[in-house]
C-alpha cells in the first residue's frame, strides 16, 4: 500500500517493545511503514498497546506525507520516556490513523518473536549472504599491501557493496591500530574498529570486524574487512572499481 511516499505493510511476526521491564507494545498485527528509504519503521494496533502507557504532550509534528502526528509520553514499569511515541490519528493515509510508533532509543528493548532487535527495525527486503571464498584479495593502502588472502569470506548485503571479510593472520595487523568508534546492525551485531598508518598518513576506522556477531552472521566472526570505497582492493589480480556508497 502506497500514499506518496508513504509505504506500508503487515508484518507476519509477534513484535514487543519494553520499558522499564515491562511489556508497553505486544502485537502480531505490527505494520512495517518506511518513514526512511532504507529500513522501515514498526507502528502498532494502538488496541495492541499497554492501556495508560500513552500521555499526550501536547505537541504535535508534520510529516508533508503522513500529516500532523500527536506526540506522547510513554509511562511503564516506573519510568516515563519523553515524546517517545507518536501517532497520527487524522492521516491522510487512512491506514495509519489507528496505530502508534515508538522512537526506538526510547526504549528499553525490542523483539522480533523471541528474538532480540537492535538498532532499527528489520527490513524483510534485506538479505545477507555470506559465502566463503578461494579467490585471492589483496589490500594496498597507499601502495602499501596491508592484506593478502587466498581464503576470504565474501558478504553481499542488499544495497551494498559486496565486502571481503579476511582472517587476521592474513592481515598486517602492525600497521592497525584500534580506536573507540564502535557501530551496531541489526543484521550483524556491533563492530570495532582500527586506523590504518602508512608511510602517506593515518587512515581512520577503515578496517572494521564483528568479534560476536549476531546468529545470522556467525560466518563473519573475528574476520576484518575495509571499506574497499577508500582502499585498493585487488580480486585474483585485478584492482576493482572503488564503488560508491554512503560510506564512500
Amino acid at each position: 500500500m502506497e500514499r506518496e511516499r508513504v509505504r506500508i505493510e503487515t508484518s507476519p511476526k509477534r513484535v514487543r517493545t519494553y520499558l522499564g521491564g515491562e511489556v508497553v507494545a505486544d502485537s502480531t498485527g505490527v505494520r512495517l511503514v518506511w518513514e526512511k528509504p532504507n529500513y522501515p519503521t514498526y507502528y502498532f494496533p494502538k488496541a495492541d498497546v499497554l492501556e495508560g502507557a500513552l500521555k499526550e504532550t501536547g505537541e504535535t509534528r508534520r510529516s508533508p506525507s503522513r500529516g500532523d502526528a500527536t506526540v506522547y509520553s510513554v509511562i511503564a514499569g516506573g519510568r516515563q520516556a519523553e515524546q517517545a511515541a507518536y501517532a497520527y490519528p487524522e492521516s491522510p493515509v487512512g491506514a495509519l490513523r489507528d496505530l502508534v510508533a515508538f522512537r526506538w532509543d526510547e526504549m528499553d528493548a525490542w523483539f522480533e518473536e523471541d528474538e532480540e532487535v537492535f538498532v532499527h527495525a528489520r527490513d524483510p527486503y534485506k538479505r545477507i549472504d555470506i559465502l566463503p571464498s578461494s579467490r585471492h584479495i589483496e589490500v594496498r593502502i597507499d601502495g602499501v599491501t596491508v592484506a593478502d588472502s587466498h581464503r576470504p569470506h565474501l558478504l553481499f548485503e542488499t544495497g551494498l557493496p559486496v565486502r571481503y571479510y579476511l582472517p587476521k593472520t592474513d592481515v598486517r595487523m602492525d600497521l592497525l591500530t584500534p580506536t573507540e568508534k564502535v557501530t551496531h546492525c541489526p543484521y550483524k551485531g556491533a563492530a570495532e574498529y582500527w586506523s590504518v598508518e602508512t608511510p602517506g598518513g593515518v587512515h581512520n576506522d577503515i578496517v572494521w570486524s564483528y568479534r560476536t556477531p549476531v546468529a545470522e552472521s556467525l560466518r563473519i566472526a573475528g574476520l576484518v574487512s575495509f571499506y574497499n570505497e577508500k582502499v585498493d582492493v585487488y580480486v585474483d589480480g585485478e584492482c576493482e572499481e572503488r564503488p560508491v556508497s554512503p560510506f564512500s
